[in-house]
């Protein structure tokens, strides 16, 4: 378990609070934060809700590199990284990635860095439901 790093999978709620007081510190002057949300349509498609699943071990070791990856690459302090599984209405979140940083530019980076490698390499897949039917979203990493 990294010292610096929360890395979450869960079928709970995802909560923001939660992940800003992880990463919050006096030396830090940046955090940046980037929550996914579920949102109502998608290629002119309505959306009626999302469902993730995953291979959790081995997600949870695709994420665990990538907080090691930022922590080492970036100048930031810490790293949330949680993920919801699970079946997931309008406008719950399904990804919350916080970073904080003594300065905004290292804690920005670092966050992008961290979403897009997330999206990529970590074998969590999504299932849009539409209301006329359903499709597997990224079906492979």
């Amino acid at each position: 378990m990294l010292k610096n790093a929360s890395i979450k999978i869960t079928s709970k709620k995802l909560n923001l609070q939660e992940c800003y007081d992880f990463v919050q510190d006096d030396s830090c002057g940046g955090i940046a934060l980037f929550v996914g949300t579920v949102r109502n349509k998608t290629q002119q498609k309505e959306v009626t809700n999302l469902d993730f699943s995953t291979y959790k071990e081995m997600a949870i070791k695709e994420i665990e590199k990538i907080a090691i990856k930022s922590l080492k690459q970036f100048d930031i302090l810490k790293i949330v990284i949680h993920h919801a599984v699970g079946n997931l209405k309008i406008g719950e979140i399904p990804v919350i990635i916080a970073v904080s940083s003594a300065h905004r530019k290292a804690a920005f980076s670092a966050c992008q860095f961290a979403i897009d490698t997330l999206k990529e390499t970590v074998p969590i897949w999504k299932k849009e439901h539409f209301v006329d039917g359903e499709v597997w979203v990224n079906s492979t990493p």
